[in-house]
C-alpha cells in the first residue's frame, strides 16, 4: 500500500510508528497509509520561520499577490489530476468543482484584492492620520506588519482543497508561512495539491509544509507570533483552544465548527409562488451536494405548520430523482460519505434523533438504500434522510445534534416569532436562509436573528437569478459564526489578512509617520521641484513631491456658466433671495465646479507620462466658496502602487494617489480629496524599456 508522505523542512518524509489507512469512499478498497509519528515537527516550525517567513515578509503585498496568482494559474493547468483523486473521497464532478476550482478561485480573488487595495510595500497603513494635538504636529496611525511566526492550519475532511486555500490565501498575503494539517480521511487530495505547489517552484522554500497524520507535540513548540486555525468538530476545537501553550503565549486561535444551520420558509410563500420552488430546490441541493458533508449545509428546515405536508411531498418527490452511486458516473448526483467510519457516525446521530422526538420521512438506515452500481456495495453510502420533528420546542436534540451527512429535519412553526425562536435555538450558525417575498417579514427576521449567524441569505425570485446559494462561502464575505459555529471569522475580504498580521498604533509627527508608512500624510514635509510632477514617470516621482498652484478668483460668471453647462440650477447657486435665506447667507459656487477648477489649476496639459485619471476618493467640501473668493491648490504625491504588465504589448504603468487640498484666500481648506492617476513606467517587465 502506498505511503502518504509529509512535506517538512524541504523533504518528503514518512513517520515511524503505527500507520492509519485511507480507504476509497466508493469501493472501500485501502489506498494509502499515513503516519507522522517520530517526524521532526518542531523543527518544521523553525524551518518555516527562518526560510519561508523571512522570504514572504521580505516581499511586498503586490509581489505576494503576483505569486499567488501564478500559483492559481499553475493549479488550473493541472486540475484534472486533482479531479481524479477527488473521486476517491466520494465527491462527484460538481462536488469536486466547488472544492478544487472554488479553492483556486479564492487565490485569484485575494490576489486581485491585493492588487487593487494594498500598497506596494511590506507595511500596511490601515487608516488615515489621527490628529492628537491642536497644531497637528503630533498624530498617530495604525499600521499592520507581518508576524514573524507560522500559521498552523488544521483542516476538516470535507473540502481538502478549498479548506486549505481559503486559509492559505490570506496567510501568504499577510507574509506568513503555513503548515497544513489536513484531515486524514481525504489527505491524499491535499497532498496532491501541495505537491503541485512545491513542484511549481513559484513559492519560497518553507512557505508551505504538510503534515499527513497527527500533529504530535507541535502545539508545545508554538510561540506568541504564531497563529492557529481549526476547522472541524466543536468538541475537538474546544479541546485545542484550551491547550496550555496557546493560553500561556496568547496565541491567536480561529475556530470554525459545524453548526445546525437553518432554512426558513416565510409565511407569505404559497406553493404557487416561485419562492416555494426555490425553497425546495435550495434545501434539496444543500442536503445532497457533497453528500451533505458541508459545514454550511441545511440541517433544520423550518416551515409554517400549514405548509408542512406540501413541503414534505415536494422534497420527497425531488429526492426520488437523485441517483446515488459511483461518483465518477455522469448520471450520479450524490456519492458516498467520506468513510465507513463517518457513515457509522451519521447513523448513530440519526438514531439518537429518532429516539428524541423525530420520525423518519425517508432514509434513516444505510443498510436499506438502493444504489445504481453493483460494484460499490462496500462503499460508505448513506441515503438521503428527511426527518420530522412535530414539537421542536420541547425536543431540543434537533437543535443540538448534527448528523454530518445528507440528513435534515423538517419542523413546523405557527407565526414569525416562533420561526425566529427556532432559528435562534441553533445556538449560533455559520449560515442561515430565509425564503420570502415579503420585505417587512425579512426585515424583522434578519434584525432578530443576525446576532446568531455569520451569514444570512434572503432568497426571492429576484435574487435567485444570480444567487450563489445558501451554502457557498465567498471570498469577499465573512465565513464563520458565533457560539456553536466556533466564534471565529475567516475570509471576508481583507479582514482575513489582518488576522495574520500585527496591528500597532504609531504616534509621531506627521513627517515621521509619512516616512514610516511609506505614504505621505497631511501635515508632513513636502518636496517642491521646478519640474511639474505630471511630467515625471512613475519611477521618478517621490512620495511627498508637491505642487502649489497659481490662484483663481471665482466670479459670478463662473457659477452661471457651470450651471448652464451642468444643468445644476440649485437655489444655493442661482437664486439670490433663496441663497440669502440659506445657511450660506449668499450664493455659493458649485462644489463640483471647485473640483473642476482645481483640476484646471494643477493639471499639466501637455502629452506626458500621465496616462489617465483613474478615479477620485474621499471628497469632502469643508467651506463654501463665494463670489469673489480666491482658491489655490496643493497637489501632493501620497503613494505609488506599481502595476505589473500582463503582456508585452501593455504599456508599463503604476497607480499614483495624489492628495488634493483646495484652499481659499484665508488659507482655509474648502475641499479635500484624493485622485488616482495611471502613470507610465520607464522600466518594462517585458522586452526593452521605452
Amino acid at each position: 500500500m502506498q505511503q502518504l508522505n509529509s512535506y517538512l523542512s524541504g523533504r518528503w518524509v514518512y513517520g515511524q510508528g503505527e500507520s492509519r489507512e485511507i480507504y476509497h469512499a466508493a469501493s472501500g478498497e485501502p489506498l494509502f497509509q499515513v503516519c507522522s509519528e517520530g517526524l521532526p515537527l518542531a523543527d518544521s516550525l523553525d524551518y518555516a520561520r527562518k526560510l519561508g517567513g523571512k522570504a514572504l515578509a521580505g516581499m511586498t503585498f503586490q509581489q505576494r499577490a503576483q505569486m499567488m496568482k501564478a500559483v492559481a494559474k499553475y493549479l488550473l493547468v493541472h486540475k484534472e489530476a486533482l479531479y481524479q483523486i477527488s473521486y476517491q473521497t466520494g465527491a462527484t464532478r460538481n462536488d469536486s468543482w466547488v472544492d478544487i476550482e472554488g479553492g483556486i478561485a479564492t487565490l485569484f480573488s485575494y490576489a486581485g484584492l491585493a492588487g487593487r487595495e494594498l500598497p506596494d510595500d511590506t507595511l500596511w497603513p490601515e487608516d488615515e492620520l489621527i490628529p492628537l494635538s491642536k497644531q497637528s504636529q503630533f498624530a498617530a496611525r495604525h499600521v499592520l506588519t507581518s508576524r514573524p511566526g507560522v500559521a498552523l492550519h488544521i483542516n476538516a475532511f470535507n473540502f481538502p482543497c478549498w479548506g486549505m486555500l481559503e486559509k492559505l490565501a490570506p496567510t501568504w498575503l499577510a507574509g506568513m508561512p503555513a503548515i497544513i494539517k489536513p484531515a486524514t480521511a481525504t489527505a491524499q487530495l491535499t497532498h496532491a495539491m501541495v505537491k503541485l505547489i512545491t513542484d511549481s517552484g513559484l513559492v519560497p522554500e518553507g512557505a508551505i509544509q504538510l503534515i499527513c497524520g497527527g500533529v504530535g507535540n507541535i502545539f508545545d513548540h508554538l510561540d506568541y507570533q504564531d497563529v492557529v486555525t481549526f476547522t472541524g468538530s466543536a468538541q475537538t476545537g474546544q479541546k485545542l483552544r484550551a491547550h496550555p501553550r496557546l493560553l500561556e503565549k496568547s496565541i491567536p486561535f480561529t475556530m470554525e465548527a459545524d453548526s445546525l444551520n437553518c432554512c426558513v420558509l416565510g409565511q407569505d410563500v404559497t406553493p404557487e409562488m416561485p419562492e416555494f420552488s426555490l425553497f425546495i430546490k435550495e434545501v434539496s441541493r444543500e442536503m445532497t451536494s457533497k453528500s451533505g458533508q458541508k459545514c454550511t449545509a441545511i440541517r433544520r428546515i423550518i416551515v409554517p405548520a400549514a405548509r408542512v405536508e406540501e413541503v414534505q411531498q415536494a422534497l420527497l418527490q425531488r429526492f426520488a430523482s437523485v441517483k446515488i452511486g459511483d461518483p465518477q458516473r455522469e448520471e450520479v448526483r450524490m456519492g458516498p460519505l467520506v468513510s465507513q467510519e463517518q457513515r457509522d457516525d451519521v447513523q448513530q446521530k440519526v438514531d439518537f434523533l429518532l429516539q428524541n422526538g423525530c420520525e423518519p420521512l425517508c432514509g434513516a438506515a444505510w443498510q436499506q438504500m438502493a444504489l445504481i452500481d453493483d460494484n460499490v456495495q462496500q462503499g460508505a453510502f448513506y441515503p438521503i434522510t428527511l426527518l420530522y420533528c412535530a414539537d421542536p420546542f420541547n425536543h431540543q436534540a434537533v437543535h443540538g445534534t448534527e448528523a454530518f451527512g445528507p440528513v435534515a429535519t423538517l419542523m413546523p412553526y405557527q407565526d414569525s416569532e416562533q420561526a425566529i425562536e427556532l432559528a435562534l435555538l441553533g445556538q449560533g450558525s455559520l449560515a442561515g436562509s430565509l425564503v420570502t417575498a415579503d420585505e417587512a417579514l425579512a426585515t424583522r427576521f434578519i434584525r432578530a436573528t443576525a446576532c446568531a449567524h455569520g451569514r444570512l441569505l434572503v432568497l426571492d425570485r429576484h435574487a435567485a437569478i444570480e444567487s450563489t446559494g445558501h451554502g457557498s462561502p465567498l471570498p469577499l464575505l465573512v465565513h464563520g459564526g458565533p457560539g456553536r459555529a466556533g466564534g471565529g471569522e475567516e475570509l471576508g475580504g481583507l479582514r482575513a489578512v489582518k488576522h495574520y498580521m500585527q496591528r500597532t498604533a504609531i504616534q509621531a509627527s506627521p513627517s515621521m509617520l509619512a516616512a514610516i508608512g511609506g505614504e505621505w500624510v497631511r501635515g508632513a514635509n513636502v518636496v517642491e521641484e521646478q519640474v511639474h510632477p505630471f511630467r515625471k514617470y512613475f519611477e521618478q516621482l517621490q512620495i511627498g513631491e508637491s505642487l502649489l498652484t497659481a490662484r483663481r478668483t471665482i466670479t459670478e460668471a463662473d457659477i452661471v456658466n457651470f450651471a448652464c453647462l451642468s444643468g445644476d440650477h440649485f437655489y444655493a447657486h442661482m437664486d439670490k433671495i433663496g441663497a440669502a435665506e440659506s445657511l450660506f447667507g449668499e450664493r455659493v459656487a458649485h462644489g463640483y465646479f471647485i473640483v473642476s477648477a482645481a483640476a484646471g489649476l494643477f493639471v499639466d496639459p501637455g502629452v506626458g507620462p500621465v496616462i489617465a485619471n483613474y478615479g477620485m476618493e474621499n471628497l469632502r467640501f469643508i467651506e463654501p466658496v463665494k463670489i469673489g473668493d480666491t482658491i489655490q491648490v496643493r497637489l501632493t504625491c501620497k503613494k505609488k502602487i506599481r502595476k505589473p504588465q500582463k503582456t508585452a504589448e501593455d504599456r508599463p504603468h503604476g497607480v499614483v494617489v495624489w492628495d488634493v487640498q483646495v484652499f481659499n484666500q484665508h488659507q482655509q481648506a474648502v475641499a479635500l480629496y484624493s485622485i488616482l492617476t495611471l502613470v507610465a513606467r520607464q522600466e518594462a517587465d517585458f522586452g526593452v524599456a521605452e
